[in-house]
């Protein structure tokens, strides 16, 4: 029987409108089962890498295996060199050098890897009735119950007076202690069930147990504090006034997994924006001898404001492309002016449970590839770089040309809050941005969801963007 002719409606619905499509679609199982094995290399990097110093060491590692070296300034690089920048050892930005002049624009690609965690405070160790704990202070937008009675692992470095650093990881591995903030049982909580949500759990009461047997010498109970202080000790050599110069970072102590029957999701701690950066980081890697020299900005401090000498709001990003820029005689400004750039960033997948703060026109959907978000800020746009429609079309273009599965969205209803990204402190430097990146569920949540077709795809986005003309 032949095939009926569409119906002028129909037609002019094909080339008038655009339906959404699952990545499932429009993907050949050979390129879901190829999404799925790049997924299990993401996993394995969420697991070794749960703070933006261990993302940091990690990229570093791989890029020098893969022939990068440590930036020279000063030194003229020729087309096809692959170099990277250490940003005391908490950003870091990796480049390849394109065949056309830098003068012609960078193709720069940002993303953060820190992540929301509880942060061990100066003075953190304190005992009282029987237990021994530390004291924290969140770093970073979270709902502060959701941190209490799971599982935590401690991870960072001590720096001792002597000028020698330690590093510390505890709780990772079989057969180590964990941690965890503990909570008050339902049969107590009459009071605190009347809290505000927000103040379920209060930031002075996110106390981690750390210990809970006391030292015993010549069999008389010496203190817990003093059990844990000897503990470090005999471990790492720290005494109890190093922690004043420590980073130690208290985080969730379970690995990344697969969620549903069918495999199809990712659950983890860090995603934001780990989800990001990594992608961005394989597409670079696979960049042989691009025609605009491909860059990647990894940053810290993001989720407080990409503030301190490691957050894109500082200058090491343009210290950098001016360095780059003086040794071919170019003038630093017109590069930034012509670059192209992404800030790669999450964005809030549609929840069904939670359908009340989105508008459904504009959000991102769970398996409908990455999510371009023009704005974001909150409200009026307040704290968004909010991108140019010429940009916005130039960025379709050359996803669509790649066949790269992406939807358009936004951070919730225009009421409901918002939130930012680097994109504001990029644009800063007078060059065109617009946030790309997954979409996901749970943000900010000890254990976030995403997608692993939207993972993988925002891999293809950036190969296609470093490519693009």
């Amino acid at each position: 029987m032949p095939t009926e002719e569409k119906s002028q409606a129909d037609q002019l619905r094909d080339a008038l409108t655009r339906r959404q499509k699952h990545a499932c679609e429009v993907l050949s199982e050979d390129e879901i089962a190829q999404a799925d094995a790049f997924c299990e290399g993401y996993k394995a990097f969420l697991n070794a890498c749960k703070t933006e110093r261990e993302c940091a060491d990690r990229f570093i590692a791989r890029a020098e295996a893969l022939g990068f070296a440590a930036y020279e300034e000063g030194k003229l690089y020729a087309p096809g060199s692959k170099i990277y920048l250490d940003n005391r050892g908490k950003s870091a930005i990796f480049a390849v050098l394109g065949r056309q002049s830098l003068e012609k624009g960078l193709r720069l690609a940002a993303a953060h890897i820190d992540a929301p965690r509880l942060d061990l405070k100066p003075n953190p160790l304190y005992e009282d009735k029987n237990l021994a704990l530390a004291k924290t202070h969140y770093y970073g937008g979270i709902k502060k119950y959701q941190w209490a009675a799971i599982p935590l692992a401690l991870h960072g470095v001590v720096c001792k007076k002597d000028g020698t650093t330690v590093q510390i990881t505890i709780g990772e591995n079989p057969g180590e202690p964990r941690f965890c903030v503990t909570d008050l049982l339902p049969h107590l909580g009459r009071d605190q069930a009347e809290r505000k949500l927000s103040e379920g759990v209060k930031g002075e009461e996110l106390n981690i147990v750390i210990g809970s047997r006391p030292l015993m010498l010549g069999g008389k109970a010496e203190g817990l504090k003093l059990n844990v202080l000897k503990f470090l000790n005999d471990a790492y050599g720290i005494v109890e006034e190093d922690f004043v110069s420590a980073e130690l970072e208290a985080v969730p102590a379970f690995e990344a997994c697969d969620i549903g029957l069918d495999h199809g999701l990712i659950g983890a701690y860090g995603h934001d924006d780990r989800v990001c950066a990594y992608p961005c980081m394989e597409a670079l890697f696979q960049c042989a001898a691009p025609e605009y020299t491909a860059v990647v900005a990894l940053a810290d401090k993001e989720e407080i404001g990409s503030v301190g000498n490691t957050g894109l709001n500082a200058n090491f990003l343009y210290d950098f492309v001016t360095g780059l820029s003086l040794t071919q005689g170019v003038n630093p400004r017109k590069v930034l002016r012509n670059t192209k750039c992404l800030s790669a960033d999450v964005n809030a997948g549609f929840d069904p449970t939670w359908p009340g703060v989105m508008d459904p026109l504009n959000a991102g959907y769970i398996g409908q590839g990455v999510v371009l978000t023009k704005y974001t800020g909150s409200r009026g746009k307040s704290g968004s770089s909010d991108a140019s429609a010429e940009f916005l079309a130039w960025v379709r273009s050359a996803l669509d040309g790649a066949g790269v599965l992406w939807q358009a969205g936004e951070l919730g209803k225009v009421d409901e809050g918002g939130g930012g990204t680097v994109a504001l402190y990029l644009a800063k430097l007078n060059l065109d941005v617009v946030d790309l990146g997954v979409p996901i569920l749970s943000m900010h949540a000890p254990f976030e969801l995403a997608a692993k077709t939207d993972v993988a795809m925002l891999r293809n986005a950036c190969a296609a963007f470093f490519a693009a003309e």
